[in-house]
């Protein structure tokens, strides 16, 4: 177990002999068992910069976002909709984290980000890229099945500094065609099951389909598509939801709350890993200061163990 990760655990456990409690939005979060996990995901869609949103315009919003990932203390951060100031705004709160990814647009800075936030002082990255969701994947800004706007993946190999290699992919998949909905996720199904090493693999990400969308049975492979890219009719690698590993009859699992801090809808952001990963912790975060959040999604996370740790 790294330096911090133990001085975590002691902390916890003074704050639990001393019968002390931490802030309602934080205390599912850091429990003990977080301590022992190799990994503390967060999938975090922090709603793109340039709405007009009003009170809840990023400038309005920018610390709330930030502290929600100071206080979770993850590993990784799967963003959604970040654009490039938004990420240096991020970063330069937030200087222990590097950064994966390109804007959508142009394969540079230009448009919205499917980033991943790493921790520098505990993973060294190994590889990384980005794919866009469409016939030529390896082409910038490009758009072939329908989609609303341009759609891509960002992935990456870590390098632990103790522990075992893995991968993590990020995408944001169309809010309007179900059809490239599931072209991009067969792609990315494709990609993911031909990665070079036989890593251990986390997918994050606003998937814009609820828990009962073809596209979310396809990742868990319950289900073929027809609209499939690639011939992937059959999800290669079957997946779980890390949230309903541990919250099987839980009913009010909205995610995307458009503000309102409203929990009663569906869930469309996951974190997702191969079946055998214990999932020590999984939550939906509802942090806010007097009902003002930090997004119009509420941020996920989940704290895992691989198999044969």
């Amino acid at each position: 177990m790294s330096p911090v990760r133990l001085i975590r655990a002691f902390v916890l456990a003074l704050l639990l002999t001393l019968n002390l409690s931490l802030p309602a939005c934080a205390a599912a979060s850091h429990e003990p068992l977080q301590a022992k996990a190799d990994l503390v995901v967060m999938s975090f869609n922090i709603r793109y910069g340039a709405a007009d949103d009003g009170e809840n315009n990023w400038d309005k919003r920018k610390d709330l976002a930030c502290e929600v990932v100071r206080r979770q203390d993850p590993d990784l951060v799967g963003l959604q909709e970040a654009l490039r100031v938004q990420i240096n705004d991020i970063r330069a709160a937030l200087p222990e984290y590097g950064e994966i990814g390109v804007g959508r647009e142009d394969g540079k800075t230009k448009g919205e980000y499917s980033a991943i936030l790493y921790r520098k002082d505990r993973l060294d990255v190994n590889d990384s890229g980005t794919f866009w969701l469409s016939d030529t994947p390896e082409v910038p800004g490009s758009i072939t099945w329908g989609n609303a706007c341009t759609r891509v993946c960002t992935w990456a190999r870590f390098l632990p500094k103790s522990g075992r290699p893995f991968y993590m992919f990020n995408t944001h998949l169309d809010h309007v065609s179900q059809p490239a909905r599931e072209k991009g996720i067969a792609l990315i199904m494709s990609r993911l099951s031909s990665r070079k090493h036989p890593d251990a693999v986390v997918l994050t990400g606003d998937f814009n389909s609820g828990e009962n969308n073809p596209v979310v049975h396809y990742l868990q492979g319950e289900q073929q598509l027809d609209a499939a890219s690639n011939g992937l009719s059959k999800n290669p690698l079957p997946l779980v939801d890390t949230f309903r590993l541990l919250h099987k009859d839980a009913s009010e699992v909205r995610t995307a709350h458009g503000f309102t801090g409203s929990r009663s809808g569906a869930k469309i952001d996951y974190i997702f890993v191969q079946p055998g990963v214990a999932v020590l912790q999984a939550e939906i975060l509802y942090d806010n200061k007097d009902n003002h959040y930090p997004s119009d999604h509420f941020p996920i996370m989940a704290a895992i163990r691989f198999a044969g740790r």
